[in-house]
């Protein structure tokens, strides 16, 4: 997976896009883009897919400290990124917004669960206790289900802008 000069650079302002837009979103909690931005930039660049990812994720570790809490990050938008590469790359045009709206949408509801494990390796948290952690982020993985289903709606409009601009150079 060698990178051009052009795709570095690329890659890079695409990760500090997903940074930016966590940090103007941040004013209403669980409410983003990034997985809007993980299955976009997955069907557009799929392998590559990751190099703007991890930028986010490396961004977010220099800007918000490298803590406990930054250490899911490491895998967790790679869920989201290998569910993505594992749809069928010609899905018909009516159904594809619908199953990346529900992909988005399942990571978010799923986010606490995927969460826990790391967090109760950690904290040295029981199963018991990984549970009760879970279920505790329910209402917020509620709210981070839901916005991303509905954020979703932007994944064909980014994929299409994202394919003109490389098919333009």
């Amino acid at each position: 997976m060698r990178l051009t000069v052009r795709e570095t650079a690329v890659f890079a302002m695409l990760g500090s896009i997903m940074y930016a837009s966590k940090l103007i979103m941040e004013l209403v909690p669980n409410v983003h883009l990034l997985g809007v931005f993980t299955i976009a930039f997955t069907v557009v660049y799929r392998k590559k897919a990751l190099y703007p990812i991890y930028t986010y994720v490396l961004l977010n570790g220099i800007f918000a400290g490298f803590a406990t809490w930054w250490i899911p990050y490491l895998y967790i938008w790679t869920i989201l990124w290998g569910v993505t590469m594992l749809l069928p790359k010609q899905m018909p045009p009516q159904i594809r917004l619908i199953v990346y709206m529900l992909v988005c949408a399942l990571h978010g509801f799923l986010f606490g669960t995927l969460y826990a494990p790391a967090q109760a390796l950690l904290y040295g948290l029981s199963f018991q206790g990984m549970i009760a952690w879970i279920i505790a982020g329910l209402p917020w993985d509620v709210v981070h289900g839901v916005s991303n289903f509905f954020c979703g709606l932007l994944i064909v409009p980014i994929v299409s802008v994202l394919r003109r601009l490389e098919n333009s150079v």
